[in-house]
């Protein structure tokens, strides 16, 4: 539920599919005119759609931007292409329009937004983590985050891809296209089927789908260059921020790109194991969690722990009208809130493997509300008690970053200035951590007493 913004499911999962697809470098040959020695064949196969074979090249000038008939060139040779690397034959043919990001921007602001209840709760939960503060909202940070980092999207509604070009005369990234093919493909064969509850569930589900999805455009790009022809990546000094964007919300972006990053590394590796079939089987057996994506060995046996929370709240405070009252944030979201406030510093900040956020079991966040302010209570469980203490260190460290006093035991202040100013009370028994939120230290005991 906790990455929902505006979009239906779907629509959403398209949007989020491509925030970074044109992180990768490629060659800059141009194209020339070629056929194929085998012809067309008498019937459709993989490797071959429209009339080009995966290997031919295409007529087309890059420089001027890319007119009709060179774009449908690249989609049909791109397409090929595609088929030939996952193994699976497109059952039709997909359409590709090219927008400006301005247009991208324009349409995405002229969206309808979800309920107020729900982008309330929400918020909350992304508060939690310390990644969207008090002065935004879920839905501003995500809009100003996709609007930066997006390079197109597929809309499973019409079987259609837009690609989103920074330049002034249209342009496509070669990875982004082949990307959001897969994604055409995965839906004519498989379909995309319910998220999840959840967003840990969201982001999991979404390994599947983008985690192919990436690791096919990698394996595409790598191709470039050595065996195969390919169109030029398109400038990164466009002009309309695009990745090279700076004014995103990093620490959103880092939770959004999971799917990618583990999702690709858990797909590379069910490949390795077991061929294309087995990646294929994955769409009836995703993972129960983002820890599965993070430490394949844990899938499929180790399944998250169910946690509750019991509702100790008094005087104003509530819980929101919302169904689910909880969200599961997970491992991943965790790691993205320790990086993100610096209380961990990884080498590899895409490898999503931190002490203090593995060994992760189950977690709950419940927002609450007293009509005009909101508070949560979050439980997590870890593997160990050892677990538990090395995540509630972290938790400390990541209060200190934002200045945060202790005035009495287990509670701490961060100061109003700050936007996550609010008061905690954060206690640890074994291998539970439970941190209680609430705008000043006496409201705390009236969003979740200590006792039941």
């Amino acid at each position: 539920m906790g990455l929902r913004a505006s979009e239906s499911t779907r629509t959403q999962i398209a949007l989020a599919a491509v925030v970074a697809v044109a992180l990768l470098a490629g060659c800059t040959a141009l194209e020339s005119i070629g056929g194929h020695p085998q012809g067309d064949p008498a019937s459709d196969r993989l490797g071959w759609e429209s009339g080009y074979w995966y290997d031919d090249a295409v007529a087309v000038t890059p420089a001027d931007g890319y007119n009709a008939s060179e774009r449908e060139a690249v989609v049909a040779r791109t397409m090929a292409r595609v088929e030939r690397i996952r193994e699976l034959e497109f059952n039709e043919t997909v359409p590709v329009e090219v927008i400006s990001r301005q247009q991208y921007l324009e349409n995405r602001s002229s969206g309808g937004n979800g309920s107020a209840t729900y982008e309330r709760w929400n918020d909350q939960v992304w508060e939690s983590l310390f990644v969207v503060g008090e002065r935004s909202s879920y839905s501003n940070s995500s809009e100003e985050t996709l609007g930066q980092t997006i390079q197109g999207y597929y809309s499973p509604g019409k079987d259609a891809i837009v690609l989103v070009s920074d330049s002034e005369t249209p342009t496509i990234d070669r990875t982004t296209l082949a990307h959001e093919l897969v994604h055409a493909l995965q839906d004519q064969h498989f379909g995309f089927g319910a998220e999840g509850e959840t967003q840990d569930q969201q982001l999991a589900n979404r390994g599947v789908t983008e985690g192919d999805a990436r690791y096919v455009d990698v394996l595409y790009d790598n191709r470039c260059g050595s065996q195969w022809s390919c169109i030029p990546k398109p400038s990164s000094d466009g002009g309309g921020g695009g990745s090279g964007g700076s004014d995103y919300n990093r620490g959103l972006f880092l939770t959004i790109y999971t799917p990618y990053a583990a999702g690709s590394q858990f797909v590379d590796g069910v490949r390795s194991d077991g061929g294309w079939s087995a990646v294929d089987d994955l769409y009836d057996d995703r993972p129960d969690s983002t820890e599965q994506l993070i430490h394949p060995e844990k899938y499929p046996d180790e399944e998250p722990v169910n946690v509750s929370v019991a509702d100790r709240s008094g005087g104003e405070w509530r819980r929101f009208d919302h169904d689910p009252v909880a969200d599961t944030v997970g491992e991943a979201s965790i790691y993205a809130m320790l990086v993100h406030n610096g209380a961990v510093n990884p080498e590899n900040r895409y490898g999503y493997q931190s002490t203090p956020s593995a060994g992760w079991a189950g977690d709950s966040v419940v927002p609450y509300t007293n009509g005009s302010a909101g508070g949560y209570v979050w439980t997590s469980v870890w593997d160990t008690e050892k677990d538990a203490k090395q995540f509630h260190q972290a938790y400390l460290d990541v209060l200190n970053e934002h200045d945060a006093r202790n005035p009495r035991g287990n509670v701490y202040v961060v100061p109003e200035d700050s936007q996550f100013g609010d008061a905690f009370r954060v206690v640890r028994n074994g291998d539970t951590v439970r941190v209680v939120n609430a705008p000043t230290v006496d409201q705390l005991s009236e969003v979740h007493s200590r006792t039941g």
